[in-house]
């Protein structure tokens, strides 16, 4: 079982990290996103949901030849002695950022969407600036939407299957995650131990619905809905 319990504490931190980095990019991204009234506001809020509708399969081969040492993206690190970031940690962060990115922008966007923008004007006649007025007004009133998309995006993560793959494979201690042990697993024809981790993540996938449709009766704000 300590085997088993590497493969969570790979997962739990894979899903952190990727939580924690989407939440700051997603946040400046999705503030824009709110406020755009323009096509390119369109174009771009297509770009960052495409990963909602694409084979994880199709993303996870485009991030493959991004990651991998003849791509032109890579030409950078290879002078510091990196030559792909495919089948690493760092490449499996890279790939559960671009496909967890709509879990938690969007959130953040319906709840920058619901700041009222009368208290934003108040706040800019007070002399605040707008970076002032993002932190003291904005912020504290779309906290709601910030747990919604940690929640989301941590969720989405942990349960990734077809990205990973792709771009991961199975390495031991490195991007063997618990979707991916499955998949070991039925292979191996070790059934027990698929029941027990497909158990365990219907159990966390199931925990993390109820919170998030519990949170749901709780808040107010327009335009918040998780289903």
């Amino acid at each position: 079982m300590s085997d088993l319990a590497d493969i969570i504490g790979l997962t739990l931190k894979l899903a952190g990290v990727t939580t924690a980095i989407l939440i700051v990019l997603a946040t400046p991204l999705a503030w824009w996103l709110a406020k755009s009234r323009g096509w390119l506001g369109q174009v771009v809020g297509a770009v960052v949901s495409l990963p909602i509708v694409l084979p994880p399969t199709v993303l996870g081969f485009y991030l493959l030849l991004a990651l991998g040492p003849h791509s032109v993206l890579m030409a950078p690190l290879q002078a510091m002695g990196i030559r792909t970031l495919a089948f690493t940690f760092s490449g499996l962060v890279i790939g559960s950022v671009v496909y967890s990115l709509p879990f938690a922008v969007q959130p953040l966007r319906n709840a920058f969407q619901g700041v009222d923008q009368d208290q934003l004007d108040s706040a800019a006649t007070l002399g605040a600036s707008g970076l002032s007025a993002f932190v003291h007004v904005a912020l504290p009133l779309s906290i709601p939407g910030y747990v919604v998309a940690t929640i989301l995006t941590f969720a989405h993560t942990i349960g990734e299957f077809g990205v990973v793959l792709m771009i991961g494979g199975a390495i031991p201690g490195v991007t063997n995650v618990l979707s991916i042990e499955v998949y070991r697993s039925v292979e191996a024809l070790e059934w027990g131990r698929a029941h027990a981790i497909s158990g365990l993540l219907v159990a966390f996938g199931f925990i993390a619905i109820l919170v998030l449709l519990r949170l749901e009766r709780r808040i107010s704000w327009p335009g918040f809905n998780v289903r």
